[in-house]
């Protein structure tokens, strides 16, 4: 009896172990299922230049890789906490981050990205809208312009990279900025058209591709060439990147002759156009 005990005890421990074995293997194996998942996963963040670009081709990248995007929003520049350099600064983790070139290079020289992962997507210029419904005016010229400006009750223009080249160039240099200062607000952590639509200020600028998506906006044109200062929107990869390959597959496929026309439909203009046959 005391035999036939001992070896019970013998096979309810060894039946234990295997148990136990058994639920580690299991564990592990989701471990690495949880891991490769979380490799197919892509950080980026886009300031609102291409934001209209990105989220119409979002999905179909992601439908052709697998690869999920998780997507956050901020200006390029301008100081706002949800700004890109700001994210940053605090060490948001990101893998690609995507705004104006200017901005991309200082970060570049602060150690955030890659340095030779860097690429020119489009070009972007610098629009005025109005409030849906309200009298459309003429800025066809530069006189038209600078009459629309100092008529005007109110002014909204961007944080950003437009706004800095309004505030800071164009308007001083211009000689209006002191008529002009007083009744302009810089706008932070939102669209100016969206400012614009619900009434809050007469006319605002920012680039066309942010102006065209707001509803209660009436995109009126672009600023007159004279005046007018393009903005070049670049890519890049950061230095914390965890998915180095699929960061770089989205670079390809933003850049990529083949999306170009639908870019082109958000106001932008493909960097890749530009290269010729």
């Amino acid at each position: 009896m005391q035999r036939w005990w001992h070896r019970a005890n013998r096979l309810i421990v060894g039946l234990g172990f295997a148990l136990l074995i058994g639920a580690c293997q299991v564990s592990s194996s989701h471990q690495a299922e949880r891991a490769q998942d979380q490799t197919r996963e892509l950080r980026v963040v886009t300031s609102g230049g291409f934001a209209a670009a990105y989220t119409l081709l979002s999905p179909e990248f992601e439908a052709q890789t697998g690869v999920r995007l998780v997507t956050a929003y901020g200006s390029s520049s301008g100081g706002a906490p949800d700004s890109i350099p700001m994210r940053l600064e605090r060490s948001e983790p990101f893998d690609v981050i995507i705004l104006s070139k200017p901005s991309l290079n200082n970060l570049t020289e602060l150690g955030y990205l890659r340095p030779e992962s860097r690429r020119d997507l489009v070009r972007s210029s610098i629009g005025m809208a109005v409030r849906e419904g309200a009298a459309v005016p003429d800025i066809s010229t530069p006189e038209a312009f600078q009459a629309v400006l100092l008529e005007a009750a109110s002014i909204g223009y961007s944080a950003s990279a437009s706004g800095t080249y309004l505030s800071t160039d164009l308007f001083p240099r211009l000689g209006i900025w002191g008529a002009l200062e007083p009744k302009s607000t810089r706008i932070l952590s939102e669209r100016v058209a969206s400012v614009v639509a619900r009434g809050d200020v007469e006319i605002g600028f920012q680039q066309i591709s942010e102006i065209l998506p707001i509803e209660g906006a009436h995109y009126v044109g672009p600023i007159p060439a004279a005046y007018q200062r393009v903005t070049t929107f670049s890519t890049g990869i950061t230095k914390g990147a965890r998915n180095v390959s699929d960061a770089q597959r989205l670079i390809e496929f933003l850049s990529s002759i083949e999306v170009a026309p639908r870019v082109a439909e958000t106001g932008l203009s493909p960097v890749v156009l530009e290269q010729g046959p």
